[in-house]
């Protein structure tokens, strides 16, 4: 009897055991979805049952704005209530409002449709759906299920899809109308916005950081930053000479090449430039990538005088041997005084001589050399104070503004010299061409003129001469435009006697006016130059694109002089026209920028301590047109600290993927399902 009762509760003992652990075996946290729309953690659809159900849900997707995906378990755990469980699952695998969850459990005997909030189907849609499929899941019809809660979504099982065609062919044939209309009003909008947009992107680009400006801001932008990288390049030019002149061209050799790449790149900008502004007419959508192109370029010509800085700046740490520094240039600036003295005498000689136009280039040059002067001593005696006071750094700083304005100084009086000896030389010039084309009219009158052409030519050429000997007399004159009326008229004889002269004395014609254009061309070239690296923080970049490529044009005149002599005389005359351009555009700049909104603050009030006094010519404001102070703290000048380009476009942000569903949001919370 004994063993009896052991017998049957070892046998209870083993029935419970086996019950534990199969309900623990089947309880199922929730799960990845697998690929496709059915996910059978239970096992409980055959091969044939899941693919049919697969292409139904196909169709359902197809067929209507609602997916459906299924997912089928032993039982639900963590959490183990039906409706919290669906949703985890549903907003684990990132399913969206369009994306519903049936998710049934086999042996739990329960099930449930997760929705997100904003879905196609209402509540009571749901409701509806649960409460048809319930007695199939309670007969374990898995698949039946499935397939029926699918039309029940869809609508009609699928059994009205033809009448629903139908209706909808009609309704398309009805609408044609109204879409035609639609579309034509759509697209008159879509023009306009296009036309309102320019060449921006409609979309924003998160690897594009111009595709949120637009086109006007990407001009101004590619604008200032030729401005910028120009003076870069014009600060370390000047950088890299002190540099040569005190270490040597062997210990400069490195940044010499940067400065050489930089100024490369700044032609290939210049040359955006100028197509930018020449009268073709370009698309709107190559002017915007020309801007951005220029403004990269801008951006490597940065880059590349940054990665020199510190090799520079090592060799320009003046505060080594500030003492010895200052000492040598004081006598430069002792130097340059007799200098100083004789500018406003040369000027005043050159000016009782020429025309003010002549002279426009230099006319402020004496004044704005002696604001030089005067920044130097004031940095001199800066210097000297900080060196006393122990202040090593800004003494250093003192230093290098002395010697610049020293430089520049002197820079400009040479100006004032070289232009009265151009002047000279373009008189003398004139004088020569007066004595050829009287022998040309003579010549003229002696050729064959069955035209005409010939007695015209000679009498408007012995016209322009008797005009232009009246013009080299005197005071008030304009040698340049002298030249320039005959030159004309050199041309113009020169293609009327043309048919009676052999090639040879053609091309000896074209050879001498080239030269004489060349000559020409370069002097006004340089008179540019000086106006502009002078003046260069009021300068824009439209006077400096027009030097760039009078300077490139003038190369090329050089370069076709000896083989093509004709071509060069056009480019000769084309580098003429543009330095012009070039030197209007910049004292359009200059006389733009009021001199009253200067003070001059000088090293009086700020660095290096004393008075100030206000002036409308001088002082900081002069200092700030010649770039001085705006060279050495935009980074062209030594220091420690690095340049950074202001002109830098920055981008950000980016997009948020919707991912497999859209997610975000949470599911409803819907209250429904329950057992079967």
């Amino acid at each position: 009897m004994r063993t009896r009762w052991l017998t049957l509760a070892a046998l209870t003992l083993a029935a419970t055991a086996g019950v534990l652990s199969v309900s623990a075996a089947s309880a199922t946290d929730p799960v990845t979805l697998d690929q496709g729309y059915v996910t059978d953690d239970a096992g409980v659809l055959s091969g044939s049952e899941k693919e049919a159900v697969e292409a139904r849900l196909l169709e359902l997707t197809e067929n209507s704005s609602a997916d459906l995906f299924v997912v089928l378990v032993d039982d639900f755990s963590s959490p183990a209530d039906n409706v919290a469980w669906a949703d985890t699952v549903a907003e684990n695998n990132n399913l969206g409002p369009e994306q519903y969850l049936l998710a049934i459990a086999v042996e739990g005997r329960n099930y449930y449709i997760s929705a997100a909030a904003g879905g196609p189907l209402s509540d009571g849609k749901l409701d509806d759906v649960e409460d048809r499929i319930q007695p199939l899941l309670a007969q374990e019809d898995w698949d039946g299920a499935i397939v029926l809660a699918a039309d029940e979504i869809q609508g009609d099982g699928g059994a009205g899809a033809l009448r629903t065609m139908l209706i909808v062919g009609g309704v398309i044939a009805l609408a044609l109308v109204v879409w035609l209309i639609v579309s034509l009003v759509k697209r008159a909008r879509r023009d306009a916005a296009i036309r309102r947009r320019g060449a921006m992107p409609e979309t924003p680009d998160p690897n594009d950081p111009f595709s949120t400006l637009t086109d006007e801001q990407v001009e101004s932008q590619a604008g200032a930053a030729l401005v910028q990288a120009d003076d870069a390049i014009t600060s370390s030019r000047e950088e890299l000479g002190f540099a040569v002149a005190q270490f040597g061209e062997a210990a400069t050799g490195e940044f010499s090449g940067a400065v050489k790449t930089a100024k490369s790149k700044m032609s290939e900008a210049f040359d955006l430039k100028q197509k930018l502004d020449d009268e073709v007419e370009d698309t709107v959508h190559d002017r915007r990538a020309w801007h951005i192109r220029i403004i990269r370029i801008c951006d490597e010509i940065d880059d590349v005088l940054d990665q020199n800085t510190e090799a520079f700046d090592a060799l320009r740490r003046l505060e080594q041997n500030a003492p010895q520094e200052l000492e040598r240039v004081r006598g430069e600036r002792a130097m340059l005084q007799p200098i100083l003295a004789g500018a406003s005498g040369a000027l005043a000689s050159l000016s009782a001589t020429y025309d003010a136009a002549s002279l426009s280039t230099v006319a402020d040059n004496p004044a704005q050399a002696q604001e030089r002067a005067a920044l130097a001593d004031r940095s001199i005696e800066g210097a000297e104070a900080a060196i006393t006071a122990g202040r090593s750094g800004e003494a250093a700083f003192a230093i290098r503004t002395a010697e610049q304005s020293v430089a520049q100084a002197a820079q400009l009086v040479q100006a004032i010299t070289v232009l009265g000896e151009e002047m000279a030389t373009v008189e003398a010039q004139a004088q020569a061409l007066i004595a050829e084309l009287q022998a040309d009219v003579a010549a003229a009158q002696q050729l064959p003129d069955t035209t005409g052409t010939l007695a015209a030519a000679a009498t408007a050429t012995a016209q322009q001469l008797q005009q232009a000997q009246s013009q080299l007399t005197g005071s008030a004159r304009s040698p340049q435009r002298t030249l320039e009326a005959l030159t004309a008229a050199n041309a113009q004889i020169d293609a009327a006697i043309a048919q009676g002269t052999q090639a040879v004395e053609r091309t000896r014609r074209t050879q001498q006016m080239l030269e004489q254009t060349l000559s020409q061309a370069s002097s006004a070239i340089r008179a540019a130059r000086d106006y502009i690296e002078t003046r260069r923080g009021t300068v824009g970049s439209t006077a400096r694109t027009r030097l760039s490529q009078a300077e490139a044009a003038l190369t090329q005149a050089v370069d076709l002089r000896a083989g093509s002599p004709e071509t060069a005389l056009t480019e000769a005359g084309r580098a003429l026209d543009l330095a012009r351009q070039a030197t209007a555009s910049a004292q359009s700049d200059v006389e733009a920028m009021n001199p009253a909104r200067y003070e001059n603050d000088g090293w009086g009030g700020g660095l290096f301590g004393g008075g100030g006094s206000r002036s409308t010519s001088s002082g900081l404001g002069g200092d700030i047109l010649g770039g001085i102070i705006g060279g050495l703290l935009s980074g062209g000048g030594g220091g420690g600290s690095s340049r950074s380009s202001s002109w830098r476009s920055s981008g950000g942000g980016g997009f948020r993927s919707s991912g497999f569903g859209g997610g975000g949001g949470g599911r409803s919370g819907r209250s429904g399902g329950g057992r079967f």
